[in-house]
């Protein structure tokens, strides 16, 4: 695969410490959704001025220039053209929101052009991917932050840390859990391409397809071309702050997926309900159940949520985090019975006994929303002070496509954590990278 690589600016101030004072221009990219959040945030933040909004639909430009004028008092230009955004020298940041096909292409290509990136979650489509975008943040040496937002939560941020302290035990098994309705997205027939509309450049990296409104605004979610299914969208909130409190800097060695497509009738190609489980060297156990359809509530997570069982107990996020001892303790032995081997220990009657954990303290950190992180961090060049920095992020994803290349292949895999590879699984590789449109294409070296 060939690319045509942005070419890095020469080194400026981007590069160095900036003062607090200075004002930081950035460009938010992908405004019909997600995009609306980042342009508020950013347009609060001290200093920080969001110079320029991009999207392929120009219709949503009145609307979100006319809501930043209103709370920052300055009008942003625009661009629906995310490769003539980042030729702009007086841009010193990007941040994406588009579709999950094409958060690494644009943020490789922000990094090769010297700006430095906020991209939302999943960080990228493939396993492929997001190892480039790690690769390009480093090469050029850029602040990636990824919109794992719950890292910069302070009660998030407390759980895990006490979690992590070892002081309620070893952690050998997490389950993220995500409730979360979704009805049917219907049928649609294909239709003209709606005036305004760069439907070539949203399509970006995967196959042509004519214009189809299920497949435009949200509606992208649901079909495999641009999707990492709903698990990569949503679940990897809770995958990430599953291998956060367990600990897992390193990718597991087996993942077994399952699930379908229940209920509606209607043209979407991604699973509605799916669970997978994830198995570490280690032994330890991370595990997801997804459901977009009705589910009742497991231990008061009625949507989203994680639990972590440890030596001692769980530790549970429903209506905040609380940790709950739990502990087998043997009952009286049973009478003796004529015949049996007595020298065999018995361990078939525990009782069961559940108290109030340990409080959880609180971090002492100054609090910072996950915007107001990355700002501080494009200020201080500090990469280890992001809280949701590349490598993380990608870290988190792979989870979240793992358990999409088992559930399309229908089988257990088995997975090598250093090659980032199926080892001898031809099928299981075939999705760690994607087959690119031309001119949307990903560099072999970034």
């Amino acid at each position: 695969m060939k690319g045509a690589a942005v070419a890095a600016p020469a080194i400026g101030i981007g590069w160095a410490q900036r003062s607090p004072n200075e004002t930081i221009n950035i460009a938010v990219v992908g405004i019909h959704s997600r995009g609306r959040v980042h342009y508020s945030a950013f347009a609060k933040i001290p200093n920080v001025r969001v110079a320029w909004l991009c999207d392929v639909d120009e219709r949503l430009f009145e609307t979100a220039v006319a809501e930043v004028e209103h709370l920052a008092g300055y009008r942003p230009k625009t661009e629906y053209d995310f490769r003539r955004l980042i030729e702009n020298k007086e841009l010193d940041a990007v941040s994406i929101a588009t579709p999950d096909h094409w958060h690494a292409l644009q943020t490789v290509w922000a990094c090769q052009a010297g700006k430095d990136v906020y991209v939302e979650k999943p960080v990228s489509y493939t396993i492929e991917e997001g190892r480039k975008m790690v690769q390009a943040a480093r090469k050029y040496g850029r602040m990636v932050q990824v919109g794992l937002n719950r890292r910069s939560d302070p009660a998030d941020r407390a759980a895990m840390q006490f979690l992590r302290s070892g002081k309620f035990g070893g952690v050998y098994r997490a389950k993220a859990f995500l409730y979360k309705g979704r009805g049917s997205i219907g049928h649609h027939k294909e239709s003209s391409i709606p005036k305004g509309v760069h439907w070539d450049i949203y399509l970006g990296p995967a196959p042509y397809r004519p214009f189809n409104i299920s497949r435009f605004h949200y509606g992208w979610h649901f079909f495999w071309d641009t999707s990492t299914s709903d698990i990569g969208n949503s679940g990897v909130h809770e995958l990430d702050v599953a291998r956060w409190g367990m600990g897992k800097d390193v990718h597991p060695v087996k993942v077994h997926s399952f699930g379908g497509y229940y209920q509606w009738d209607s043209d979407q190609e991604t699973p509605n309900v799916q669970s997978a489980s994830f198995e570490y060297e280690d032994g330890t156990i991370l595990e997801v159940e997804l459901t977009n359809l009705y589910t009742p509530p497991f231990d008061g997570i009625r949507s989203t949520g994680d639990v972590f069982y440890t030596d001692n107990g769980y530790l549970s996020s429903a209506k905040g985090w609380h940790a709950v001892l739990g502990k087998f303790t043997p009952r009286n032995r049973p009478p003796r019975v004529p015949g049996v081997d007595e020298s065999i220990p018995n361990a078939s009657f525990p009782r069961r006994g559940y108290l109030p954990g340990p409080e959880i303290p609180p971090t002492g950190e100054p609090e910072e929303n996950h915007f107001e992180n990355f700002i501080r961090c494009v200020r201080s060049r500090k990469r280890g002070d992001l809280h949701a920095e590349i490598l993380d992020g990608h870290k988190s994803t792979v989870l979240a496509h793992l358990a999409n290349i088992s559930y399309r292949t229908g089988r257990k895999l088995i997975f090598d954590p250093q090659t980032e590879t199926f080892p001898g699984d031809e099928e299981a590789n075939s999705y760690l990278t994607r087959k690119y449109r031309e001119p949307y294409v990903m560099p072999d070296e970034v």
